[in-house]
Formats: C-alpha cells, structure tokens, sequence
C-alpha cells in the first residue's frame, strides 16, 4: 500500500467547490425532514416558553459560538445548507447585539435547526455499509429528541463539541479535510467525501471496533477515544474483506478451520492431489460429509479427489486445533452473509508487510490475546484442549468495517493506493472466509 501526496497539477484537477458536496438525499426527503425540523423546533420553543438554547448567555455565548463552527464546516459532513444557516445566523447576531430582541430570539431558533438538521445527517448510514445485526444500527434520533437532549446538557458548547464528533477515525479524518480545504480556498478533494462518507458512523455503544481494511488496520475505540490498535490482514482485491457492521457476542477458543467450499476445490484438491494424503494428516485436516454436528467422518482414501478439483464433487475439510490452526486459538465470530471474522493466525511474519491485503475475506489479528482480553476481560485461553469453545463477552460489541484510502497523518491528509476500486464504482465483493 502505496502512501502518496495530493499535490500540485494533479490535486487542483481533482478540487470542486467545498459547497457541491451533498447527503445524496432526494429534494422531496430534504424538504420533508425541513419541515419536521421546522413544528419539531416550533414545539420545543413553546414548550420552553419562548426561552432561547443557545442565546441564554446573549448573542456572544459560547455554544452558538461553537454551533456556527460546526455548521460552516458541515459540507464535509454531508449538510451543505450548513454554511448558509451559520451566515445567517450570523447577520442575526449582529443585529441582537445591536439591542434587536426579536432577532436574538430569531437566531436561537435558526440554530436549533440547523442542530437538528445537522445531528440527523450525521446518524444517516454511512454510505455502502450493510448492517448484518441490529444492535450495531446506530440510532437516528428524532428533531424532539435531538433538542431535548441538547438542552439536558450541563455544558451546550462542550456537548457539541462531542455529538459532532461520531467516532475518533471520521474526527481525525475531518479535521484533516478542513486544514486542506482552509488551504485550498475552501476547495475539497472529492475523494475525501468519498471516505469521509464511509466511516461517518455514530455508534450508541461506549464500546466499538472499527476495521479499516483501506489501511489494514483495526481501532479499538471507548468513550470516544481510540484506545489501542493493531495491524491486521484483510481481503484481497479478488475476495475483499465486505464493508458492514455488526456484534461480536462470544469469543471462540481452540476453534475449528472450516474451509471455505471454493477453497476445498482451489486449494486443499489439488494438493492432496500433489502431495498425497499425508497432505491432511500433517496439516490436521478431518474429511466430513458436511459442516454440522450430525456430519459424518469420511476415509479421505476413498474420496474422488480430482471430482472436487474439478467441481464435479464436494466434501467438507476441517482442521482441528492446535499450533497449525488457520484460525490460531481464538476466533470472534459475528453474524454476516459473507461468513467473515476476526481471527487469530500463526504466520505472525505476514504483519510485516507493507501490503496486508492477501486473505480471502477475514480478518487475521495481530495481537488476537490482546484484544481478546479488551473484549472478555481476561486472557482469551481455554481451561480445556476441547474443541469451539465459547467464551461470552460480558457485553455485545459492535464492529464496524470500512475501507479508507484517505488517511489522517499527523493532521494531514495522505492517500492509499484505491485497491478495492471503491473511490472509482469499479469493485465486486466476492468475499469467502480466512
């Protein structure tokens, strides 16, 4: 993975107004959440008697002051109206400050609004992502909800600091965006929506692990903050690790390798073919007539091996744990089409690589002990040599996978070689497992 510069010729070619950005939100959906906002924002004020939010402390309060931040760079978050709604807020503010009550109250209102369209965008599913389990969904509040819990806060400006931030890799990546586009003019590389777009994700949960199979990498992140990360190895371009989200339940110690069909036929056939049988014996494979507990053990002697090259034939190969295992000791599985986890591995040699992208769709874990003890608690080792061993975690933990080819680097952005042609509508998942 190739780290390269936008600069020069090439970044001005690539640069459209920060404004031509939007949510990919049809006209009539648009309007229609302008009008809930607008009686949503009608009912909070006469709830509150006509009391401003944000204008408690007069037109200079620190949390309109903050709010006006956020939405003049709300384009990057996918809100272009954000700008328009800071610049007339701003022409309210002047007159207030002039003594004008009605344009004091105006613009406390005009702000609301605008929070509310504001938070709404940002709990819209990121763009492409597939959420294989419902408690990894986000929750989309509505303008109600989004206003009354605004004013519960014991600090507003510190509270929007915090809801405009929906996870740590999305923060790190803006704030990047907005130093470039502050630099070009107000201009923006559409690549980085493009991204951006991918992992503006708001999950519920204190607790999360976003995967970025652009970088290779996997966040464990709490309260808001990452807390640890780790290299990992994800899909190639042929079979690439999905995009999705969903829960990690249970850990599983001293796993079996269940091997994918097509890699049956593409990998396991024809070397048995070339190598004999002692190919399985020395490699801990079992031959079974299916993958379930009622499947019965077959003499790999009397199996038609070049059937299964061919497709002609299928068997069911397992490998039993132990040092050799694909999936190391332990694997954390979660519920998705593509039959993907998270895993252990034993060719820890392959984390060095500047190129990670060689699985057939999982996800192999650098340090599988170390986010096993994040996830469980304790050290993710089983009291026995029995085989699948679950090991519940004391909470759900949602998992969030995405693929990034802007990077934040000390502030700055950086780009991945587009692998998975995802900036370019060019890719195919074909994801298996391991």
């Amino acid at each position: 993975m190739k780290i390269r510069m936008l600069a020069g010729a090439a970044a001005a070619a690539l640069m459209v107004p920060l404004l031509s950005f939007s949510a990919g939100t049809p006209a009539h959906s648009a309007t229609f959440a302008q009008q809930a906002s607008d009686q949503a924002v009608a009912s909070f004020y006469a709830s509150r008697h006509g009391a401003p939010l944000w204008l408690r402390d007069g037109p200079d309060s620190s949390a309109a002051r903050e709010l006006i931040g956020v939405l003049e760079r709300a384009p990057l978050d996918g809100m272009t109206s954000g700008p328009m709604i800071a610049q007339q807020a701003e022409s309210l503010l002047a007159r207030a400050r002039s003594g004008d009550a009605q344009a004091l109250a105006s613009a406390d209102r005009l702000l609301s609004t605008g929070w509310v369209l504001y938070v709404q965008q940002l709990q819209q599913p990121p763009l492409g992502m597939e959420f294989a389990d419902g408690w990894a969904r986000p929750r989309q509040q509505s303008p109600q909800e989004i206003l009354v819990q605004a004013a519960a806060s014991h600090s507003l400006a510190g509270y929007v600091r915090t809801a405009s931030e929906p996870n740590p890799v999305y923060a790190q990546l803006r704030d990047a965006a907005w130093q470039q586009a502050q630099a070009n003019g107000g201009n923006i590389d559409p690549r980085v929506a493009a991204n951006l777009d991918r992992i503006r994700i708001a999950p519920f949960q204190k607790r999360y692990i976003i995967v970025d199979a652009g970088s290779a990498r996997l966040f464990m992140v709490d309260h808001g903050q990452i807390v640890d990360s780790m290299k990992v190895i994800v899909g190639k371009p042929s079979t690439q690790t999905p995009i999705l989200a969903s829960t990690i339940y249970y850990a599983t110690l001293n796993p079996y390798w269940n091997v994918p069909p097509d890699l049956v036929k593409r990998l396991t056939a024809p070397r048995v073919l070339g190598q004999g049988l002692g190919y399985l014996k020395e490699h801990g494979y079992r031959v079974m007539s299916a993958y379930s507990d009622e499947a019965q053990l077959l003499d790999p002697a009397k199996v038609d091996w070049r059937a299964v090259a061919a497709g002609d034939s299928t068997v069911a190969v397992r490998q039993l744990p132990g040092p050799g295992n694909s999936m190391g000791h332990v694997k954390f599985g979660f519920p998705n089409r593509y039959d993907v986890y998270l895993h252990d591995t034993p060719e820890k040699e392959l984390f060095a690589q500047a190129g990670r992208d060689i699985s057939n769709g999982c996800i192999r874990l650098e340090d599988a002990n170390r986010l096993g003890r994040w996830l469980l608690g304790r050290e993710p080792r089983a009291d026995s040599p029995d085989p699948e061993q679950h090991a519940l975690l004391p909470s759900p933990v949602p998992i969030y996978i995405t693929y990034l080819t802007a990077q934040a680097d000390s502030g700055q952005l950086t780009f991945l070689d587009d692998v998975y042609g995802l900036d370019t509508g060019r890719s195919s998942i074909v994801a298996t497992a391991n």
